[in-house]
């Protein structure tokens, strides 16, 4: 009997001390206790309804006592609502409090409307206050007179809170300020003109207003090295000629093919006309059989004929002797 009852008891124990846990979770008095004591405006039945609708009430209570401290009056049902937007809380909070401090409008709605749009809004609070700096990196551009001019430069920002929506980021700036560097230097006449003034491509650049489109504001365009690179123009007038000589070899080289071929095609012009030559030669034999067999050449023609080619034959030896026999000093 008394060991049942002292099971009861501890059966007892164990039910109150759910019973409190799941009490003190669903009602958090403590933190209704806290948000009193900072005077801030919510009802216990406020945060038990953000525990049933799954909303930490001790985020939106330390982020409405931040709010409430600095001066703000933001409601609790906002950054309820902008939680179970799947925004970030603490940081839009800060963000107002920092925008407040520094004198920056900034209502509770865009602020959330940044934060939803995936841009970090306390940082783009900082930005405003602190102004940022870009570096470029190197821009190469040719001047007019053929000289390669290389420059980097530093572009000091500053967030814009009414263009961050939708707004072009940083590589944009950094894309449109290389431009601007390039058309500058290749608009000159000299690259010592660049060298001596290069203050003029800052000028130059922030005229032409590139920040528009973007989240940003450009406050100052600094040039921050300038240097000589090659010489483009030379080069490019090099690898001219020496395209120019490739295709006068080329060229060259193709007359030289032509006048091969023709020079075949003569040799075997030649050759043909000796084939021919010498076929009609084995004709004359039979031509002259047959002269003799009709009576149209007789016995002394032939030997005349005859005497004819000796002695021509004997010209041409006797010729070709004197030829052979004469000195270099004749």
């Amino acid at each position: 009997m008394e060991g049942l009852t002292l099971g009861l008891v501890v059966l007892l124990i164990i039910a109150l001390f759910v019973f409190f846990a799941v009490f003190s979770y669903f009602i958090p008095v403590g933190l209704w206790i806290s948000a009193v004591a900072a005077k801030v405006q919510i009802s216990l039945f406020s945060l038990v309804g953000m525990r049933l609708r799954r909303v930490p009430p001790p985020l939106i209570l330390k982020s409405l006592i931040s709010a409430t401290k600095a001066g703000l009056d933001i409601s609790a049902d906002k950054l309820e609502a902008h939680f179970l937007a799947g925004g970030n809380v603490t940081a839009v909070v800060n963000a107002l409090i920092a925008a407040d401090k520094a004198a920056i409008p900034l209502t509770f709605e865009r602020a959330a409307a940044i934060d939803l749009a995936g841009r970090d809004v306390f940082e783009a609070v900082r930005m405003s206050v602190n102004p940022k700096v870009i570096q470029t990196p190197m821009v190469a551009a040719v001047a007019m007179d053929g000289i390669q001019v290389t420059a980097t430069s530093r572009v000091t920002v500053r967030t814009n809170l009414d263009q961050i929506i939708g707004g072009a980021g940083e590589e944009t700036i950094i894309a449109r300020v290389g431009e601007g560097v390039v058309t500058t230097i290749g608009s000159s006449q000299s690259h010592k003109a660049v060298l001596e003034n290069p203050d003029r491509i800052s000028r130059t650049v922030l005229e032409k207003g590139l920040d528009s489109g973007t989240a940003f504001e450009i406050l100052s365009i600094d040039i921050a090295d300038v240097d000589i690179g090659d010489n483009i123009g030379a080069k490019l007038q090099t690898d001219q000629a020496e395209a120019d000589k490739k295709v006068a070899q080329a060229k060259a080289e193709e007359r030289r093919a032509m006048a091969i071929a023709l020079e075949q095609e003569m040799k075997a012009r030649v050759q043909e006309m000796r084939a021919k030559v010498v076929e009609a030669e084995a004709e004359i034999p039979r031509a002259i059989a047959e002269a003799f067999r009709t009576g149209r050449l007789g016995v002394l023609d032939y030997y005349t004929m005859q005497n004819i080619q000796a002695d021509t034959r004997m010209r041409e030896t006797l010729s070709g002797s004197s030829e052979e026999g004469k000195t270099p000093s004749s």
